[in-house]
């Protein structure tokens, strides 16, 4: 019983106290009523909050606007500066975008190359080491959304229009003029393969990739951190409070630009869609300025949902996308070539995993030739560009997430998703092609924006799914808008999540208005061009959030390892852990000295004995 006794040590009043306190703060964040919405508060406010700053704290409330001004200025000057140049000289703006495409393609295509593939690399670290068990939001937070509703929101914000506009266009493309990476001859078996992993290799993990990196830093310097909802609270742990001030503002007018550059993009192709979709349908004009007019008329109807909100008008939009996606995804994978589609499916992932290495790294440098400034260069400038805006908005819906259920949730499975849309409607294409039912090369080569209608010409209800296509597209538009008009208007207005309706609806306004400028200075390779600019300016930016975050996560565990919740504002949190890691360190030093008190003192001893024996 006296062995017994020694070894049960009653815990001390103050321990007890402590351990007490603990479960009940931790019953009482498990047990709290589910919020529905979108709240940023962190959850533990008993703590002071950022000192003397609060979102939107400077900014200017007039005239039914409520802006942040040093950020939307900036921004809005620029914007307007460049749709009257481009306007005004709309013949000489087409050679320019042309010239500055093939310039970065040439002097900075490895530079795209490489900052793509440490984007994938830096969040898979994040996502399957010690840093994927932190969840956004602190560690008891829910998720807002369920599963099915947060993968509409993915899907709807991140690929929406581009899946329709090329999911038909880019195999055929590819299967006429393969990547010089594969080294095959056009219009052959070999390159029907090549076709398709180069539509993955573009539509896959990298994409995927860069927007997870964006909305993981976000969701957790907001939800963790009490911090704005805006890029500038991302290099927090660098800036500390110099936030605030110029480089704050520098980098969320930058994030600002290449958001509507990369929107405006998107805009563009779908109204180019639309516009080849409705002379197909009813004959109507497919010109540049029947396309303005649609922009004008599309971007309307995107303001109505912005005016609901994300609750009332993204998320079901978003929803309704999803549903009406499904349907034409099922339609045409019945009425098509379905066990080809199921096969090709399954061998171009397998193939597109095999040579994934090869690709990320290929720059064309060997072979020379313009191929993959067109592409590859391309679609990183994309979506690095497009990053900001998605970032933000699956930032918003993601609450509630480990890092790593995240990265699986934003990464893989939209990948997986895209693929198999991909190989559907590009497959059903090359299908199509390669054995003489319909010359769809053709379509794409007289108008990239027809090639899905002529593929639909294949199949029976042409005119019924080539209205659901018309529908689909349009639907994306507005959800990429409103989107896209929300996260503009976070940036611009402080950080604020609630700001006057006139405020998004000029945002959406100005996206409309770069989309349009866009067409009429140059077309595709304008839209092309707007992206690989922005995107390669805001690169820079993500380089350098992958080291703040790194650095903002380490001091997370610490507090995971202490079993404590770590402070819901960046000064405290960053206060408490420098603290912390003071004392591990004094810690580790006492048994370093310890232990070399003691590695000495059996050094003597040692010596002793042997002066003794020789004695």
């Amino acid at each position: 019983m006296g062995h017994d006794s020694d070894q049960h040590v009653e815990p001390s009043t103050e321990e007890v106290v402590r351990r007490h306190e603990r479960n009940s703060r931790k019953r009482a964040i498990e047990n709290r009523p589910r919020y529905y919405g979108l709240g940023v508060e962190p959850e533990n406010p008993y703590d002071e909050p950022v000192p003397n700053r609060t979102p939107g704290d400077t900014n200017i409330v007039k005239y039914g606007f409520d802006l942040h001004p040093q950020v939307t200025f900036w921004a809005a000057g620029f914007l307007l500066l460049f749709i009257g140049l481009t306007l005004a000289f709309s013949e000489a703006a087409n050679d320019f975008f042309g010239d500055m495409l093939a310039f970065i393609g040439e002097y900075f295509g490895w530079f795209y190359i490489l900052v793509a593939n440490i984007f994938v690399v830096a969040v898979l670290v994040f996502a399957f080491s010690k840093y994927g068990r932190i969840r956004l939001g602190g560690q008891y937070a829910k998720p807002d959304f369920s599963n099915f509703a947060w993968y509409a929101m993915l899907i709807s914000a991140g690929m929406g229009i581009g899946i329709m506009f090329w999911s038909v266009a880019e195999p055929i493309n590819h299967y006429e003029t393969p990547s010089p990476y594969f080294d095959v001859a056009g219009s052959t078996p070999q390159s029907e393969q090549a076709a398709m992993i180069t539509t993955f290799f573009h539509w896959g993990i990298h994409p995927w990739a860069i927007y997870a990196l964006v909305s993981l830093a976000l969701a957790f310097f907001t939800f963790n951190r009490g911090l704005p909802l805006t890029m500038r609270s991302v290099f927090y742990p660098i800036l500390k409070e110099r936030i605030y001030g110029f480089w704050g503002n520098a980098i969320d007018t930058i994030a600002v630009i290449a958001t509507l550059f990369g929107l405006a993009t998107s805009l563009g192709f779908g109204v180019q869609q639309v516009s080849a979709g409705s002379n197909f349908l009813f004959g109507s004009p497919d010109t540049t300025w029947f396309q303005v007019c649609l922009i004008a008329a599309i971007t309307g109807l995107a303001t109505i949902s912005v005016v609901a909100g994300l609750d009332g008008g993204v998320k079901r939009v978003s929803q309704l996308n999803l549903y009406l996606a499904v349907l034409f995804l099922g339609f045409v994978l019945v009425v098509g070539p379905t066990l080809f589609i199921l096969g090709f499916f399954l061998d171009s992932t397998g193939a597109y995993f095999r040579e994934l290495p090869g690709l990320a790294f290929y720059t064309e440098s060997i072979s020379g030739g313009e191929w993959q400034s067109g592409w590859t260069i391309f679609y990183w400038g994309w979506w690095i560009s497009w990053a900001p805006f998605v970032g933000m908005f699956i930032a918003r819906v993601s609450k509630g997430r480990t890092v790593r259920e995240f990265v699986v949730g934003v990464v893989l499975v939209p990948s997986l998703l895209t693929f198999f849309w991909m190989a559907t409607f590009g497959g059903s294409a090359l299908h199509t092609q390669s054995e003489g039912i319909r010359d769809v090369a053709a379509a794409v080569n007289e108008n990239t924006a027809t090639a899905l209608f002529d593929l639909l010409e294949a199949f029976p209800w042409t005119f019924v799914t080539s209205l659901v296509g018309i529908i689909l597209v349009v639907s994306f538009f507005v959800t990429s808008s409103d989107s896209g008009s929300l996260v503009v208007d976070h940036l611009t207005s402080g950080g604020k999540l609630e700001s006057p309706v006139p405020q998004r609806v000029f945002w959406a306004t100005m996206e409309g208005a770069v989309a349009a400028a866009l067409l009429i200075g140059g077309g595709l390779q304008a839209l092309q061009s707007a992206s690989v600019a922005t995107g390669l300016v805001f690169s820079c930016v993500l380089l350098v959030s992958i080291y703040s975050l790194k650095r903002a996560f380490d001091n997370e565990l610490l507090f995971i390892e202490a079993r404590m919740p770590a402070p819901p504002t960046a000064h405290l949190a960053a206060r408490e852990g420098a603290r912390m890691r003071a004392e591990a360190e004094a810690e580790e030093l006492a048994e370093l000295e310890e232990l070399e008190a003691v590695a000495q003192a059996q050094a003597e001893y040692h010596e002793q004995l042997v002066a003794e024996e020789e004695q």
